[in-house]
């Protein structure tokens, strides 16, 4: 399952993200944690020290060597060069799988380890000083939705982004591609104005959405939220000195976490598995080949001088039984 963590900044998606991590590690499932937020936070909610977490491989750094990769023997894409990050698959390109080892996770993937079981943790790296003036941080989360794009992943499978603040995720396709969306919201006005957002631009891509609400107090704040998302509203949390304790760099083992979160965190988890059965391939394939022809006509034509059109395969689908060349 493909699983976003989405909300404005400060909402709490980082920590709500690792959290949902834990949960499904201790509970043996293999886990691809993918940090797609301007702000690279991810590796320390599950532990790692700030060095350790800037030392892990960038993403972003990598791009010509994901594109290699993943390229594989596609006739239809002549050079790793002209790959965008809306590039969808075709026959003989490589897929990547969540089990798997391959070189993508061998140059950007490290291990963590957690209290019964680990998990593998990519980041797109931080926005630089060299970046700016000459780049947008959307460039750095195209590794994630190439990568992404050439994913297949099963059922008890799971990767889980978190993404970047507010609604920067629909400046591309990135959007589209989860099974799933989890839009962290405080019960205030500026809490629920990107989930509103999201809303609005998710209804005409059939995005599955479900709100958890985060710092709530009391029977008021709940109040709010179901006045505000209605139905949308999955489950909410409140104050967690687990989760205090984590902020500080100490957290006690996973399995104190309070019953009260872990109860929320079973929620997310069932409505994780409960969209595989609505997972459709071919409608992921369409927004994929969308998104890539926007793409195109909007810059990827003009800035690399050649037809993107091209390299989309009309008869490939992308789905479980599809197969990936040596």
């Amino acid at each position: 399952m493909k699983i976003a963590f989405v909300g404005k900044g400060g909402s709490g998606k980082t920590t709500l993200s690792s959290l949902f991590i834990r949960h499904l590690a201790a509970d043996g499932a293999p886990v691809v944690a993918i940090d797609a937020d301007i702000n690279q936070h991810l590796g320390v909610a599950l532990g790692l020290d700030e060095t350790e977490a800037g030392e892990l491989p960038a993403m972003g750094d990598r791009l010509p060597m994901i594109k290699d990769y993943l390229r594989g023997i596609n006739p239809r894409i002549t050079s790793a060069g002209t790959m965008t990050k809306t590039t969808p698959p075709g026959e003989g390109s490589r897929l990547l799988r969540v089990r798997e080892n391959n070189p993508v996770y061998d140059a950007c993937a490290r291990s963590v380890e957690l209290d019964g079981g680990a998990v593998r943790l990519m980041v797109t790296g931080p926005f630089t000083d060299a970046d700016l003036g000459v780049a947008c941080y959307h460039s750095k989360t195209g590794a994630v939705e190439l990568c992404l794009n050439h994913l297949v992943d099963g059922r008890d499978e799971y990767v889980v982004v978190d993404m970047t603040a507010g609604s920067d995720s629909f400046a591309s396709g990135l959007f589209t591609r989860f099974d799933i969306t989890f839009l962290v919201a405080e019960p205030t006005r500026r809490g629920v104005s990107v989930y509103r957002q999201f809303k609005e631009y998710a209804a005409d891509f059939g995005v599955a959405l479900a709100v958890v609400g985060n710092k709530v107090h009391g029977q008021e704040d709940l109040d709010f939220l179901r006045a505000e998302v209605g139905d949308d509203l999955l489950v909410s949390v409140g104050y967690s000195d687990w989760v205090r304790a984590m902020e500080k760099g100490r957290p006690p083992r996973f399995e104190f976490l309070e019953d009260a979160s872990r109860r929320a965190l079973r929620l997310l988890r069932t409505a994780a598995d409960a969209t595989y059965e609505l997972r459709d391939w071919e409608r992921y394939t369409r927004q994929m080949v969308h998104f890539h022809l926007k793409n195109a006509e909007s810059w990827g034509n003009e800035r690399l001088g050649v037809d993107l059109a091209a390299q989309i395969d009309p008869g490939f689908v992308l789905g479980d039984g599809i197969g990936t060349p040596v």
